[in-house]
């Protein structure tokens, strides 16, 4: 598919000296004049979420909840890959009575950007996995390139969404929601454009060009119009959101205890099909 003119991108505006310096920091924070870009960091990890990112997401989110000055957010990752969810290796270590806290930190996430008043666009290159997907879902807008796609992987290794997956996929594609999350089936980005999931698909070499051209446009908008407009379509939903993720936080904890999500994880570690018990 072929470039997207959304406009021609304003002159460069001034950096923050919020600006994240180079290098190893788990999640990049750069401010374009009243665009914020979040960018998760750990692309030999293909982006998981350790804890560390978790916290850093949610401290940078509600700091956006208080800048006046911010019109547009923008979360992408870095290294060709959105995020893959979870860092596997990184939750087996938790003690299972701290899952609790773990699923109320990554839910302060969804929460964050859906109750956002600016518009948080999503810039997804490649796999968006899991509470990755969630992510996604959870913006306004996403801009997908072509080799993206989105994938609610949880039941693969024993698990159910928990950012979301249950109440964003019926409010977008319906009937099919139980098979997407119960097979978690991968979507492509011709797929997600076809089923509503995605607002543009565009070359790999085009997506930071056509973000910062459709980011540009979203900062021009009326600030207090695109406030009261996410309100608008937001607010009969924001509780069933709410009431959504405290059925997940209750299920997943259930699942997590159990012989399915330790075979889950061991199969997925040891590259190899789970044999699940139902246990």
């Amino acid at each position: 598919m072929g470039t997207l003119a959304w406009g021609k991108m304003p002159s460069k505006l001034p950096e923050s000296p919020l600006d994240s310096p180079a290098g190893e920091a788990p999640l990049l924070v750069r401010r374009n004049g009243p665009v914020l870009h979040l960018t998760l960091n750990r692309p030999g990890r293909r982006n998981a979420l350790t804890r560390e990112l978790v916290l850093d997401l949610g401290a940078a989110l509600r700091t956006a909840k208080a800048d006046a000055g911010l019109r547009v957010l923008v979360l992408s990752g870095n290294g060709g890959a959105f995020s893959a969810g979870a860092d596997l290796e990184a939750i087996r270590g938790v003690a299972q009575e701290e899952f609790a806290e773990r699923i109320r930190e990554f839910h302060e996430l969804i929460l964050g950007i859906t109750e956002l008043d600016v518009p948080v666009l999503a810039a997804v290159d490649g796999p968006a996995v899991g509470f990755g997907a969630d992510l996604a879902l959870a913006c306004d807008l996403r801009l997908l390139t072509e080799r993206a796609y989105l994938e609610e992987s949880f039941t693969k290794i024993g698990l159910m969404p928990d950012g979301g997956g249950t109440y964003f996929l019926p409010q977008a594609v319906g009937a099919r929601a139980f098979e997407l999350i119960a097979l978690g089936q991968r979507l492509d980005a011709a797929t997600c454009q076809d089923l509503g999931l995605a607002n543009r698909v565009v070359p790999v070499a085009d997506l930071e060009a056509e973000t910062q051209a459709l980011a540009a446009r979203l900062a021009a908008a009326p600030p207090l119009a695109l406030a009261e407009v996410k309100r608008a379509l937001t607010a009969g939903r924001r509780d069933a959101l709410r009431a959504a993720l405290a059925r997940e936080a209750a299920g997943q904890a259930r699942l997590l205890g159990s012989d399915d999500f330790e075979e889950g994880v061991a199969a997925f570690l040891e590259k190899r099909p789970p044999l699940f018990s139902g246990r």
